[in-house]
């Protein structure tokens, strides 16, 4: 089973986290979507602070996030008008059979119980009903954002997830990927606040994140794409898990 004391990490970060981490882009939004029809129930499983209910809300349809960690579903509750995060996780979701008409998870999708979770997932779905996992991924085909993750024991990259999501069990269909690009504009001290947000740092022994930042400010400052600049593009690959229940 998956350590939860990570992944319940974030709590005490929910409002830099709300703050500093990438958004979805819409095109990536309305692919995992492609087929449901607005207005769609929606749930975002493990939702964080909102960030991907905000994005579903947007194209129109409902949404209900369901989300462990109290931090967090205060800071959506504060940071999405109309909306209020459920107390439930991917093993266990407060929702009656058949209740949803797609399931998208944003970020949070390798924290589940796989097993469990795909159970849970195919009961609140109906029948043709989508499920869709999606991340933003660092695009470390460039170079300095390869080395920003090697300072920041990041670790998470897009082959990894193309490797290791090939099917969500029995209860779905092939999965099919779609991949989208986009890129965040931060200033030096942004980049600084979205790492603060990462699991491994806010698990981290304080000595071991006072370095890992002196090592960023070094990057950011003297590395030549981005010497003297006041902010940085950081490009991202967002990846989307697409299938159907059967």
């Amino acid at each position: 089973m998956t350590d939860p004391t990570p992944a319940l990490s974030f709590g005490a970060a929910a409002t830099d986290y709300d703050r500093f981490r990438p958004r979805y882009p819409q095109s990536a939004v309305r692919w995992a979507l492609a087929g449901v029809d607005a207005p769609a129930r929606v749930v975002d499983l493990g939702a964080g602070t909102g960030i991907l209910s905000r994005a579903i809300l947007d194209l129109g349809h409902e949404v209900l996030p369901v989300e462990p960690d109290p931090g967090m579903r205060a800071q959506l509750a504060a940071a999405t008008p109309g909306s209020t995060a459920l107390a439930g996780s991917a093993e266990a979701v407060p929702l009656p059979d058949g209740t949803a008409d797609a399931v998208l998870v944003g970020q949070a999708y390798h924290w589940f119980d796989k097993e469990r979770a795909h159970a849970e997932i195919a009961r609140v779905l109906r029948p043709g009903g989508t499920f869709a996992p999606m991340w933003n991924t660092r695009d470390e085909r460039v170079d300095w954002v390869a080395e920003l993750g090697r300072i920041a024991h990041l670790g998470d990259t897009g082959g990894d997830l193309t490797e290791k999501i090939t099917d969500f069990g029995p209860a779905f269909g092939a999965v099919e990927l779609g991949e989208f690009t986009h890129r965040a504009t931060l200033t030096p001290d942004e980049v600084i606040g979205m790492i603060r947000t990462r699991s491994y740092h806010l698990t981290s022994a304080p000595r071991q994140q006072r370095q890992v930042e002196r090592e960023l400010r070094e990057l950011l400052a003297t590395h030549p794409d981005l010497a003297g600049r006041e902010t940085v593009e950081l490009p991202y690959r967002t990846l989307v898990f697409r299938a159907r229940r059967r």
